[in-house]
């Protein structure tokens, strides 16, 4: 109850404070390689549910042509013409993410919690999944380990949007509601390096996420 309470919270704006000093140098090597590699600006924000349905910003490195959200699905799949050269290494390595150390270092987020939605989709939540946002959204979580392969898995869907809906959402929110019942430093570690370990591990195919879906 204490990490639930207080110790989780602790954490993770000593390690956000540290992985963004540590990565300051990395993070501004991104930044310009994405702002010369197109056009528009090398963060893209975006606004999401966090705690108690609260809307925030969420940042990450701009993996999308400008404007892309305007011009085509809020889904992506792979293959999208709208990813940039860059945005897809980006993506694939999960660096686009960095940005979000300080979401968690304000509070908007934690390093681990069910990830955020669009403002849309969580309106069309069951009282029952609404308990996701008792607690921080987080950078991972068991949903994003599962769905590693998402977008590749979205590309073979006839139609993404109601696949997304129907499919995958209410998989990922019975997940994170699971994750609920047992918030402890040892998951959350275990998951941090599950995550790290799902980006080294390439070799996967979008059928191993497949296999663990409903």
């Amino acid at each position: 109850m204490f990490y639930r309470n207080y110790g989780k919270r602790l954490l993770d704006v000593l390690w956000a404070a540290a992985g963004l000093v540590v990565l300051a140098p990395v993070l501004l090597v991104v930044a310009i390689a994405v702002k010369c590699s197109s056009k528009g600006p090398a963060l893209f924000g975006q606004k999401r549910i966090g705690k108690d349905g609260t809307t925030f910003t969420i940042w990450k490195f701009r993996s999308m042509v400008a404007g892309a959200d305007q011009i085509g699905p809020l889904i992506t799949a792979s293959g999208d013409s709208r990813i940039t050269g860059i945005g897809r290494f980006l993506r694939r390595s999960k660096i686009d993410e960095f940005p979000q150390l300080w979401n968690v270092l304000i509070g908007d987020m934690s390093f681990v919690g069910p990830r955020p939605e669009l403002p849309g989709y969580v309106r069309d939540y069951t009282p029952e999944q609404r308990g996701v946002l008792m607690v921080r959204p987080g950078i991972t979580d068991l949903a994003a380990v599962t769905y590693r392969h998402e977008e590749e898995i979205l590309a073979k869907a006839t139609d993404r949007e109601r696949f997304y809906r129907e499919v995958i959402l209410p998989h990922k929110l019975s997940l994170n509601l699971e994750y609920l019942s047992d918030i402890s430093f040892r998951r959350d570690l275990v998951l941090i390096l599950r995550t790290v370990g799902a980006i080294f591990r390439r070799s996967d195919s979008a059928a191993s996420s497949l296999n663990e879906m409903p």
